[in-house]
């Protein structure tokens, strides 16, 4: 067989595969992650993984919730492993919202329409495609190669099994570092990309309620004491709290790196942050882009709202909801102590919602991982710089880097500037997106495995 006929054959394989986990509906409602764990490992199986290197897991509470880990062993005795992250649910998606059905795969001028193309079943599709292969081959590696696929990434109040293997099984995950989603490439919106990142960190998601209470009453007789202007100004107040600016290795090289490469008065403004995080000129201009305000500090924002029991009656009770987004290493005391002294009412309750989350430790921008994806960048996207980020969002990874598993999201695929419709209507993802990924990451897994 040729090499073309070869790559042909293999870009099949690997299209059939992705096709096989995006048709496996794995919303929590009415999908089942366990069941897309049975089948990827039955890929590996057949490509001559023993039974005892793949750990199939569920709990009984949650049998649809499962997960896998599998281990492709190494040579070294004395290096530790690496582990290779991804999440098999996906959010809701209704079939009556969407164009297409979301769960059959539809190829469409250049895009795989369907829902987890993008986030993340493209790069789960990859990591079981990479070691299927390196098993075939014969390969052994110095370190071992570790695969968790778990779920409930996309539900905050979902069995989490990332989280569950960090607390009940951290031996069958333990790695010197992990490789997840996060990070990726930026195209221009007609098929250029521009830009591929390095996750190097996140923020802590905690919510928290804030409430109200009164004794209440007859509503023809008001008074100014009530549970809903006094939530509401505590509301006015969480609003206008601004949290300091603070910076880690990762967002000093962001704003640095990405400054430089602007040139305009953003980019200057940037540049002098990055090298003074006091300069207020600075932050109030860099400040103006919210993404960017958002990467400088922790925030907290009013997402749900309450109160009241009836038209006719004073309210006795009111709330809401507060979702804050911790900058690493802030602690949820700390951030329920800020929220407590910026809205200054003892008559305020806040209480942290469960689920209750780790504080975030941002990884270090180890050379080791660093070097060799800026050199496949530059391979592989000649011209295109590799940034490292902080997602001001969240993944699985900070479960793993509560138990001192430094998790990077790597760079080889990319979106478009819309997003991709990922988490919304008619999810895609580019075609070639999905090939180039599985060949940019197979390069690093090799690259990272065989590094002494």
């Amino acid at each position: 067989m040729t090499q073309a006929a070869e790559t042909t054959a293999d870009r099949a394989a690997l299209r059939a595969l992705y096709k096989e986990l995006v048709e496996t509906n794995t919303t929590l409602s009415s999908g089942s992650c366990t069941v897309a764990a049975q089948k990827m490992a039955a890929h590996l199986k057949a490509a001559g993984f023993p039974d005892r290197d793949i750990t199939l897991f569920s709990v009984p509470e949650h049998p649809q919730e499962g997960g896998m880990v599998a281990v492709l062993p190494g040579v070294s005795k004395t290096l530790k492993p690496m582990l290779l992250l991804g999440h098999l649910d996906v959010v809701e998606a209704k079939r009556a919202d969407w164009k297409r059905d979301p769960f059959v795969m539809v190829e469409e001028n250049g895009y795989f329409y369907g829902r987890g193309t993008a986030d993340m079943k493209d790069m789960d599709a990859a990591w079981v495609d990479i070691l299927a292969a390196l098993k075939k081959q014969g390969y052994k590696g110095q370190r071992t190669i570790k695969l968790a696929l778990t779920c409930g990434e996309e539900t905050t109040y979902a069995f989490n099994g990332a989280q569950w293997l960090s607390q009940n099984k951290p031996d069958l995950i333990a790695a010197e570092f992990a490789l997840n989603e996060g990070g990726g490439g930026r195209t221009d919106g007609k098929g250029k990309v521009v830009l591929q990142t390095m996750q190097v960190g996140e923020k802590a998601v905690q919510n928290f309620r804030i409430e109200t209470t009164n004794p209440g009453g007859h509503s023809s007789i008001p008074v100014r004491d009530n549970a809903i202007y006094q939530l509401a100004d505590a509301l006015g107040r969480v609003r206008d709290h601004e949290f300091p600016v603070q910076m880690t290795d990762t967002t000093r090289a962001f704003f640095s790196k990405s400054g430089a490469a602007m040139g305009d008065d953003m980019g200057r403004a940037m540049v002098a942050l990055a090298k003074n995080p006091a300069d207020a000129a600075a932050e109030k201009i860099v400040s103006t882009d919210r993404s960017y305000h958002s990467m400088l500090r922790t925030t907290c924002v009013a997402t749900l709202l309450d109160g009241g029991h009836a038209n006719n009656a004073l309210p006795q009770r009111a709330g809401a909801n507060i979702n804050c987004r911790m900058f690493p290493g802030n602690s949820i005391e700390q951030t329920q102590a800020d929220l407590a002294k910026a809205i200054n009412d003892p008559g305020v309750t806040i209480t942290p919602v469960p689920p209750i989350r780790p504080v975030a430790v941002p990884p270090t921008l180890d050379p080791r991982i660093m070097e060799p994806s800026e050199k496949l960048v530059a391979k592989y996207f000649p011209g295109v710089p590799l940034v490292p980020v902080m997602s001001t969002g969240a993944t699985d990874g900070i479960f793993l880097e509560a138990i001192g598993i430094p998790t990077y999201g790597v760079p080889g695929g990319w979106y478009d500037p819309d997003g991709n419709g990922a988490h919304g209507l008619d999810e895609r993802s580019a075609v070639q997106s999905l090939y180039v990924q599985r060949d940019f990451l197979y390069d690093l897994v090799k690259i990272l495995a065989d590094a002494k």
